[in-house]
């Protein structure tokens, strides 16, 4: 039954059309609960909360199904004016952002220059960018701009995916360009031919490459909500004496806040992933694919009202 819901509400992310009902109709039916709102105003007044808090945040401007140079070039500008806002209002702050948003699947060109205009900018605020990986098909893309961009800044890091068979590798492979990555379990629909099918299978790998990444003394991300792989981290570092500068947890906006405030307490750097923006549809979905939790808490939201 999860699965089918999971697969259900995969599916339901990549509509085009609801995509476009959800833009027209707002932050309604739960959704305000995972997206801090839908300009950068909002999401200030959210990050200067959860910075109060004790927690650093990495802001992400939502966008899905980027097809043409303007939407390209306009995504690459809401992520400078973000940059902007983190600067003038100081806050603890980073920067994700999705390389289809920025022109991935238009041009090698465009995505570049969209990409240099964003670094040049986080350098001068002094923030760090973060590439989002997105589904398996632009994996190899995602990783080869990563390197590319790496030889020239300092402030970027990107993600891999514990469920794809391939992630090993790339740890081993990416080692010589010291990276800072964020490792997740992954959430996108991807066959079984490229990722482990079985939840357990991806534990396992997900423990495997923190530690790879951890004891090449790179700097880790380990973002999960699963107390399991939290508590094997913690172990990990100290049984082989990692400092707490060299990791952080992270987790999303709106998912186990208490948990997060919890891990600030006993002294981690704890990291909220906060989206915002109109296009907002696709993310909710996959929130929602990856917790039935998640959809109890939307139906009873709508409910009420």
């Amino acid at each position: 039954m999860e699965q089918l819901m999971r697969d259900f509400f995969l599916f339901l992310s990549k509509n085009k059309t609801l995509t476009k009902l959800a833009k027209r109709y707002g932050l309604r039916f739960g959704a305000s609960r995972f997206v801090a709102g839908e300009t950068i105003e909002r999401a200030v007044d959210v990050i200067k909360e959860l910075n109060r808090k004790g927690l650093a945040v990495t802001i992400d401007y939502l966008g899905e199904f980027v097809d043409n140079e303007q939407e390209a070039n306009e995504m690459a500008n809401h992520s400078i004016e973000a940059i902007r806002a983190i600067g003038e209002n100081k806050l603890n702050s980073q920067l994700s952002l999705k390389m289809t948003s920025m022109g991935l699947d238009i041009s090698d060109e465009l995505v570049m220059k969209n990409m240099r205009r964003i670094l040049d900018e986080a350098k001068a605020h002094g923030v760090f960018v973060t590439i989002d990986m997105e589904d398996y098909s632009r994996c190899q893309k995602t990783i080869d701009i990563f390197k590319q961009l790496k030889k020239e800044y300092d402030n970027v890091g990107t993600v891999l995916q514990a469920y794809l068979y391939r992630t090993e590798k790339d740890i081993e492979d990416l080692n010589a360009y010291h990276p800072n990555l964020r490792l997740v379990k992954g959430a996108y629909k991807e066959s079984p031919e490229v990722a482990f099918p079985d939840k357990k299978d991806v534990d396992e790998n997900f423990k495997k490459v923190i530690k790879m990444h951890l004891l090449n003394g790179n700097y880790t991300a380990v973002a999960t909500h699963d107390d399991a792989i939290i508590e094997y981290t913690k172990q990990l570092v100290k049984e082989h004496n990692i400092p707490n500068d060299q990791f952080e947890f992270q987790m999303l906006y709106g998912i186990r806040p208490e948990r997060q405030e919890q891990l600030v307490r006993e002294g981690y750097t704890m990291r909220v992933y906060v989206p915002y923006g109109t296009d907002w549809y696709g993310y909710f979905m996959r929130r929602l694919a990856e917790r039935p939790a998640n959809v109890a808490f939307v139906l009873k939201g709508i409910l009420k009202k």
